[in-house]
């Protein structure tokens, strides 16, 4: 059985969220900062009057801070709610088969271990599989 990823890339890492989860992708959005919340909350994100808390996926994973370049965005739908989640470029949709899935790799620790599924070794390149509930954690 075969299942689509939508994939993208934070700090040269290849992660990726099933397709059915994802609503759309957009470049860098204006974001409104949110006082006293917590560091992993970027801001807020208003998307065709929508409200949308952004998550800047660099904090829970444990990723050293973007130097340079405007985040795109990912937005997720995380309990029926979207969120939009910060990263570094958008990627494409991967076809990948179960039967490829594996844990996740022994080089992966900290808070990253912990909300990676697994991983997808696809012929160029390792897709890290994100439990999108989990990293964005609100």
């Amino acid at each position: 059985m075969s299942t689509q990823l939508a994939t993208f890339t934070l700090d040269g890492h290849t992660l990726a969220i099933a397709v059915e989860q994802v609503q759309e992708v957009l470049r860098s959005q204006t974001r409104t900062r949110v006082p006293l919340a917590p560091p992993r909350v970027a801001g807020l994100v208003n998307l065709r009057g929508q409200v949308l808390t952004a998550v800047d996926l660099r904090v829970p994973l444990g990723l050293p801070p973007r130097t340079e370049g405007e985040p795109m965005v990912v937005v997720v739908r995380v309990g029926g709610e979207p969120v939009s989640l910060l990263v570094d470029t958008i990627g494409d949709v991967v076809e990948v088969d179960e039967r490829d899935f594996e844990p996740a790799p022994d080089t992966l620790t900290g808070a990253a271990r912990e909300l990676i599924l697994g991983a997808y070794k696809l012929p160029d390149r390792l897709v890290l599989a994100l439990d999108a509930d989990r990293a964005v954690g609100l």
